[in-house]
């Protein structure tokens, strides 16, 4: 199999940039994955949307003092405690607002690892870039190589339309619904990825459009947009910056506003506790086990229990006298405060220490500590930062999943020559919710050089799209 040439994607890229001043390595091929794995991923796809709709559900019934459990009592006001924490009370009493009730955002993206036992769901992003990328790449290698197309993960042309027909069913009462998708300074550099995905749209007549913040004009109940010179009422509003954001978007108050009397939709919906990782420890909770046995379908939590590593909440609490926190051993015994992980051997301390959420850290892996590949200093710092942060935002502890070695054809420097490369693979399928069903319209596998533990987009990690094969 030949697979596309360096110079091919190297002047598809030149001509439509998707990050800005971002490079990455380069394959000829997509990633090869079996019909088997992608039957794995549809499975996790649907296990996230039902896991959504149970959490926006208990933080709802947790809001309202509500019993959580059919035949018995359960309260726990304690998880809006943990989610609402460090966040504008604004925000707070907006994501409670009845008319949002059951609302999740409808682009769904777990980050897989492929690990020695399967995949290992290490996050959920309900804000995920790379959808246009995805969509781009899906394009360039579907389009240039006839023997790729047919198998490729979510189609050629086809994700684009997924997600438009995804957030035009928002408003069922418009054939045509303007769409303005808003990304923040902070996000920028995933400016030009919507500025694809957007025109892509706009050739098939759809009225999609990427712009600033600053770009939007209140006018009375509504939100405009400048369409050619020309203010345009705008029906769907696609949210493209993380909350911890709210203070440097300028016009997030008068989005907030309009959503609330019905003015506009958005989605993401603007709720804050959608956006944390401590959402996955919460699924580990021991308190809560009954409720997520209750209100996930079987399968889902099934598949859900296997693949999340276990994770643990750093939140420095007094304790009784015969109290014990809710973490790992360290040193075959149970320990009473979050500092005693700073005891731990090199083995004890596989884990991970990152932020949960609403705060500029908890993006990509600018707060990710991984105990096993630091040194001792460096993580009991880790450690003592998560219990000094606590009452402003809380960290994670989690179990690491090692990612097993790979390997798959890249280009080596200058594209003179291809050779496999050696590594350690996440993907990030990414999900679209129609109804009550997750469907699977793209899937981006980023693969890193095997001396990287942490795998995240970088300048030495391949950024390919999947395609299907027997």
């Amino acid at each position: 199999m030949a697979g596309l040439s360096y110079q091919q994607i190297q002047e598809s890229l030149a001509a439509q940039p998707l990050f800005e001043n971002k490079t990455w390595r380069l394959s000829p091929e997509p990633w090869r994955l079996t019909r088997k794995q992608v039957t794995e991923l549809e499975t996790i796809g649907q296990g996230c949307l039902d896991f959504y709709l149970a959490l926006d559900n208990l933080y709802r019934r947790c809001a309202e003092g509500k019993n959580l459990l059919r035949n018995r009592e359960l309260t726990a006001p304690w998880v809006c405690s943990y989610l609402d924490r460090g966040k504008p009370r604004r925000l707070v009493e907006h994501a409670r607002l009845k008319q949002f009730k059951g609302q999740v955002p409808l682009v769904l993206r777990p980050d897989l690892l492929q690990t020695e036992h399967g995949y290992a769901l290490t996050e959920m992003d309900s804000v995920p870039g790379g959808l246009g990328l995805t969509a781009f790449l899906n394009r360039l290698y579907g389009m240039n190589e006839r023997e790729f197309a047919p198998d490729i993960v979510g189609g050629v042309g086809e994700v684009e339309m997924d997600w438009h027909r995804c957030l035009a069913a928002l408003a069922p009462g418009k054939d045509n619904p303007l769409i303005i998708i808003i990304v923040s300074d902070e996000a920028a550099v995933y400016r030009p990825e919507f500025d694809y995905l957007s025109a892509r749209l706009r050739e098939r007549g759809l009225r999609v459009h990427a712009r600033h913040p600053d770009d939007l004009m209140p006018m009375g109940d509504s939100l405009c947009a400048p369409i050619d010179g020309n203010p345009e009422e705008i029906d769907i509003i696609y949210r493209f910056w993380e909350l911890f954001d709210v203070g440097n978007v300028s016009t997030a108050q008068d989005i907030l506003r309009v959503a609330e009397d019905g003015g506009v939709i958005v989605s993401p919906p603007m709720k804050a506790y959608q956006e944390e990782k401590l959402n996955l420890a919460l699924l580990h909770h021991p308190v809560l086990d009954d409720y997520w046995r209750e209100n996930l379908p079987r399968r889902s939590f099934k598949v859900l229990k296997q693949i999340v590593p276990h994770s643990w909440i750093i939140d420095p609490v007094e304790l009784p006298p015969n109290g014990v926190l809710d973490a790992p051993w360290i040193n075959g015994k149970p320990i009473r405060e979050w500092e005693q992980l700073a005891e731990a051997s090199q083995k004890e301390r596989n884990l991970i220490i990152k932020a949960s959420g609403f705060h500029e850290t908890a993006w990509g892996a600018r707060s990710v500590t991984l105990g096993s590949d630091s040194s001792k200093t460096d993580w009991q710092e880790a450690i003592e930062s998560a219990v000094d942060l606590a009452d402003e935002t809380l960290h994670i502890l989690q179990d690491y999943r090692k990612p097993i070695r790979l390997k798959h054809p890249v280009f080596a420097e200058g594209g003179a020559s291809v050779y496999e490369m050696d590594g350690r693979l996440r993907l990030t399928p990414f999900f679209l919710v129609e109804g009550d069903q997750a469907k699977l319209s793209a899937c981006l596998a980023t693969f890193c050089p095997a001396d990287k533990k942490i795998i995240h987009g970088m300048k030495d990690a391949a950024m390919l799209p999947c395609r299907v094969v027997d």
